[in-house]
């Protein structure tokens, strides 16, 4: 039996084809990419993803911000935005900035972790299927960039106010952006669908 695939911007289905090494498949009809080669992705998305889980205790363990203003210094962590949101009353605001920016990453990083770890020993991972789709439910809720641009904003607002000093979790934190980028973009779903056929 062929194995097919579909297109993603015009959905025909095509007979998948093996690529090799600087390859791409693209659709007979639009012209979208169907897959290409990724060279060496098992490796270079099991770095990225290990680098990321390092950014990310780098950027929940250490002050993110400190704000000094009249000899008063107050230090901010990742985690304190979301109880300050919760002291607040905001309840289902602090809910979805934990998700967001903390609970989603974590668990799309360590995802990744449990099914390339595996692949790269020559097993398959248990629960393979069930991982490798909460990794891909999960990507659009890992909304890391839309926290960091909201630091940003406050940044400026707050600068005229008080003395803002960015603290070693906020680097951290647009470190794990890139790397988590970098990740997605060198995964590769082929790998995946080796195992899983």
């Amino acid at each position: 039996m062929k194995s097919l695939v579909a297109c993603h911007d015009c959905d025909l289905l095509q007979s998948k084809v093996l690529l090799g090494k600087k390859q791409v498949a693209k659709c007979i009809r639009c012209d979208a990419v169907l897959s290409q080669h990724k060279q060496d992705a098992l490796n270079r998305t099991l770095a990225f993803s290990l680098s990321g889980l390092i950014f990310f205790t780098l950027a929940n363990v250490f002050p993110f911000m400190t704000f000094q203003f009249e000899g008063r210094a107050q230090i901010n962590t990742l985690i304190s935005g979301v109880l300050e949101l919760f002291d607040n009353g905001m309840l289902e605001l602090s809910i979805l900035v934990f998700l967001t920016s903390i609970l989603a990453p974590l668990i799309k990083l360590l995802g990744m972790v449990y099914v390339l770890v595996p692949l790269k020993l020559n097993k398959t991972p248990w629960k393979l299927k069930t991982v490798y789709r909460a990794i891909q439910t999960l990507t659009p809720w890992a909304m890391m960039e839309v926290y960091l641009l909201g630091v940003f904003v406050a940044y400026v607002k707050l600068a005229d106010l008080a003395e803002v000093i960015p603290g070693i979790a906020l680097y951290s934190f647009a470190g794990l952006i890139l790397i988590t980028a970098a990740a997605d973009y060198s995964w590769d779903p082929e790998m995946i669908s080796e195992r899983l056929a």
